[in-house]
């Protein structure tokens, strides 16, 4: 038989309509496919073989620091050394050797620490930084001295505690800021500027700096819950208040 023969035995279902959009996909081609040659692979569509954009300009150190995973390594080596300070200092009031100053001596402590900020802000001398805060040491911390000491021990051991874990990092570090900024207005200095300013870093990195803690669950947890939740409140109908009229 001759070549037409061989064609429709080859193809025997095929038909002229079949054989047309072939006819105009080789002629309308790229031409070196018509020359036996392979089109580049942009013209392929070949996306494996083209390298990603990469990304132009460079990662500040700020975004570093408080963005990327990578960073909490660093954080968790403040976070801990920060944390273990505030433990040490909660121990020592509770169970250690100012424990008869603040947890059993009825805040004997708190008592003459806030007598000694105001006779520093009446002579000039140090003490309290304002008259006002004297005025609150003078009239609100003095007379409830006792269980103030227990709530100032308890809270130096707990802040230490949950940033030592990685737990509520952020808030851990507002709360230990917090008694910074009370000590220092009261006119103690001593640590708690450096203390300021590393919680304020851990506030500001808190994204990242209990990644490598306990808050890489519990976070992590919450926000999948709180997506849900928000799923959930997309899915259901709300009922018509519209009033019925007859």
């Amino acid at each position: 038989m001759g070549p037409q023969a061989d064609a429709v035995t080859a193809h025997p279902t095929e038909t002229v309509d079949d054989l047309e959009p072939r006819r105009h996909r080789s002629s309308s081609g790229d031409p070196r496919e018509r020359d036996g040659e392979a089109p580049p692979a942009s013209r392929r569509g070949d996306r494996a073989s083209v390298p990603p954009e990469l990304p132009t300009g460079s990662l500040r150190i700020s975004t570093w620091l408080f963005d990327t995973r990578a960073a909490s390594a660093l954080w968790l080596v403040v976070r801990v050394w920060l944390g273990y300070q505030w433990i040490n200092a909660g121990y020592q009031k509770i169970w250690g050797s100012e424990r008869s100053a603040f947890w059993f001596g009825g805040g004997a402590a708190v008592k003459g620490f806030s007598l000694e900020g105001i006779a520093g802000s009446t002579a000039g001398k140090g003490g309290a930084s304002y008259g006002w805060w004297a005025g609150i040491l003078h009239d609100v911390v003095i007379p409830n001295s006792s269980w103030i000491a227990k709530v100032v021990s308890l809270s130096e051991l707990v802040i230490g505690v949950a940033l030592v874990l990685g737990l509520f990092t952020g808030a851990a570090a507002f709360a230990g800021l917090s008694l910074n900024g009370i000590y220092m207005l009261s006119g103690t200095s001593g640590v708690n500027p450096a203390y300021a300013i590393l919680s304020v870093l851990l506030i500001l990195a808190w994204r990242n700096a209990g990644w490598i803690g306990l808050d890489r669950f519990v976070l992590s947890g919450s926000m999948r819950r709180l997506h849900v939740a928000q799923l959930l409140d997309r899915l259901v109908v709300p009922r018509s208040t519209a009033p019925i009229t007859l």
